[in-house]
């Protein structure tokens, strides 16, 4: 199955959106952010767009919601708002539809229509803790660092939020965004504290630690990483760079054999063959 921004390589720093990859963990590389209605039933088991006819309005819009996440999820983004516009059609108060328009239009790079829906969302639902994520990473991408992270803060306290890994993550990656290396630090921690799988908090802990020069807890994490699922590119270099300077030869070798047999032509590869390593 497609995973919204792809989750692939490059989104080792890239925030939770999307319970696809938030959960349980996308299959390429730690994804994307965290958007807790994750319908139950196989996207390949939907029917296509049409309308609700049963329920209240309020249940007719989150039934479109939730099918709208799960084609969102599957990448099928003009299907997705589609339901999103049926959702608010049939019940214009309820936020979550909002967000799932607002999660569209952000794949879609439609950044203006992303924040209106965003801000009417979280107008509709200011508790929602999906909504308060979802527009917390949409501001830091902005560069709005302050009023994102006191949105991820509303998520993060929200008793009733099952995932508070996802904002404490991105928390962490917008305070690594704007160089803020201790805060980034708490809030990664916080998240595996919350949740020891969490890869994406764990490489980019690992990460921190080798730009702040503590390698050992550097090679701590990325371990940690890697016993959690298959190495990617990104992981393997990063290894790689820890053991050099730890001056373990004999793991930086076989980092750099995996790297040159598992991910030849990558960018990280290449930089191993052209000795840049830092």
């Amino acid at each position: 199955m497609k995973r919204l921004f792809s989750c692939a390589l490059a989104a080792l720093s890239a925030a939770w959106l999307l319970s696809g990859c938030a959960g349980g963990q996308p299959a390429a590389a730690p994804g994307v952010a965290a958007q807790s209605q994750q319908p139950s039933t196989p996207v390949s088991e939907y029917k296509p767009v049409e309308t609700i006819t049963t329920g209240s309005s309020r249940t007719r819009a989150k039934s479109h919601t939730e099918l709208g996440l799960a084609y969102l999820e599957a990448g099928n983004v003009a299907v997705a708002l589609e339901e999103g516009r049926l959702a608010v059609r049939d019940d214009s108060s309820y936020g979550p539809a909002y967000n799932l328009m607002g999660l569209a239009h952000l794949y879609l790079q439609e950044r203006q229509q992303a924040r209106e829906n965003f801000e009417k969302a979280l107008r509709l639902a200011p508790s929602d803790p999906d909504i308060n994520n979802n527009f917390g990473w949409f501001l830091c991408q902005d560069g709005d660092t302050a009023r994102a992270m006191q949105l991820f803060n509303n998520a993060i306290k929200n008793p009733l939020y099952a995932s508070p890994t996802r904002p404490y993550t991105n928390a962490g990656l917008c305070a690594m965004r704007s160089g803020d290396l201790q805060t980034a630090e708490v809030n990664f921690l916080r998240a595996i504290n919350a949740d020891s799988t969490n890869v994406q908090a764990l490489y980019n802990l690992a990460l921190l630690f080798y730009r702040k020069g503590n390698y050992y807890e550097a090679r701590k994490y990325v371990s940690d990483f890697h016993a959690q699922r298959d190495p990617v590119a990104e992981s393997l270099w990063l290894a790689l760079r820890i053991e050099r300077k730890l001056g373990d030869k004999v793991s930086e070798a076989g980092f750099a054999g995996q790297l040159r047999r598992r991910f030849a032509g990558t960018p990280e590869h290449q930089a191993l063959m052209q000795g840049k390593y830092d």
